[in-house]
């Protein structure tokens, strides 16, 4: 007998001729001076739904999400109307709830499922009138959708509170974490994180606040985010850190992805988290997955995001929303007390077997995809 090769692997698929997924996404997704939780989410679900064998179309369309000029109006709609009659459209809520107008007259034609990361009238900072606006603009919009899908309870509660939008046509799907290595944590647990882009929603002048009144206790503190979202805010918020003197120990250091963003969590003991609106916390799940306590507002879904280990334990401190007199209080007994430290390091590295990945974020996208589009399930056109 001649020599034995192996054959070619192939692998099958139950669906034959799988209708592609047309997902539209700000087209910032990629920018690694503009990351954000919700770009991270929709480029970990495009990727997602591609590694399990669906084909994905990218729709990235630039703007100045939720508040877009003609151009990226125009834009849309000319991508829109190039989707084959029938298709399965995902739409990012920043673009697609902020253009009903765009959106409402594809919506006959089009399999719409929306993705709601936050409400849009619930960004911190808005004026009344622009709140209103924004969130008739979202009201509209997800009355146009086949799905709409929230990436926490809390949000899906929200919306049925602020929109009406019934549960029967809600899904959670929460993001996942990726996989990391545990953070060493230091003797005194100074050395303080904060991840978010700066902006009044992620609070970060409430931090800097809270850490003028340490005293003279020993703690460094990051700002990582990007600083292109609200100038405004950036400003203040360097104007409060000079104003306080903190200058050698309050480091606003822009944005950081990737190894380096490992790297900034490698070399922190607590992250903390003073949004004044936040609706599921990626950043909370990011420490967990590296063994690192959370103290946190207890806004929106953070609470739920972060949980308690096994044994019933937080991993970390809650204290009440933009309350700045709380959170230096425990700012202060983190730093004291070595045994809140112990236990909170103890149950962040407990809860890190709970976590789940992206894995199972994209296949609960498919399993809502299936359902709600039956032609995704039996294999089709289109």
């Amino acid at each position: 007998m001649g020599e034995l090769r192996a054959l070619p692997v192939t692998t099958r698929t139950t669906r034959t001729t799988t209708p592609t997924v047309h997902v539209v996404v700000p087209g910032d997704i990629d920018d690694p001076a503009r990351p954000s939780g919700g770009n991270a989410y929709d480029r970990r679900l495009c990727d997602g739904l591609i590694a399990a064998g669906l084909p994905v179309h990218e729709i990235a369309v630039a703007g100045t999400w939720p508040e877009p000029g003609d151009a990226a109006r125009a834009e849309l709609d000319r991508r829109l109307a190039a989707v084959p009659a029938g298709a399965a459209v995902v739409l990012d809520g920043l673009v697609a709830c902020a253009v009903p107008e765009v959106l409402v007259p594809h919506a006959g034609r089009l399999r719409l499922a929306l993705v709601v990361h936050l409400p849009l009238g619930d960004e911190a900072g808005l004026a009344p009138v622009t709140a209103a606006d924004r969130s008739a603009r979202e009201r509209a919009a997800l009355d146009a959708a086949t799905v709409v899908v929230a990436t926490s309870r809390w949000t899906a509660l929200r919306l049925a509170q602020v929109h009406g939008v019934p549960d029967a046509r809600v899904h959670v799907i929460a993001p996942g974490v990726q996989p990391a290595a545990l953070a060493p944590a230091s003797d005194g647990g100074a050395r303080l994180l904060c991840v978010g882009s700066l902006t009044p929603t992620k609070g970060q002048d409430l931090l800097v606040e809270a850490l003028a009144r340490l005293g003279d206790r020993s703690w460094t503190c990051r700002l990582v985010g990007p600083l292109t979202r609200d100038a405004t805010h950036v400003a203040a918020v360097r104007a409060l850190v000079r104003r306080h003197g903190l200058e050698g120990r309050v480091a606003v250091t822009g944005p950081c992805t990737g190894p380096v963003l490992d790297a900034a969590y490698a070399a922190s003991d607590l992250l903390v988290l003073p949004s004044r609106a936040e609706t599921y916390g990626m950043v909370v799940t990011e420490a967990l997955a590296r063994g690192i306590p959370v103290l946190a507002c207890a806004v929106g879904g953070v609470p739920e995001t972060l949980g308690r280990a096994p044994d019933g334990t937080v991993p970390g401190v809650l204290v009440p929303t933009a309350d700045v007199a709380s959170l230096a209080a425990a700012l202060r007994r983190w730093l004291d007390e070595p045994e809140l430290r112990h236990a909170a390091r103890a149950a962040a590295r407990a809860r890190r077997p709970q976590l789940t990945g992206w894995d199972t974020t994209a296949h609960e996208w498919i399993r809502v995809l299936e359902h709600s589009y039956p032609l995704m399930a039996r294999g089709g056109g289109a």
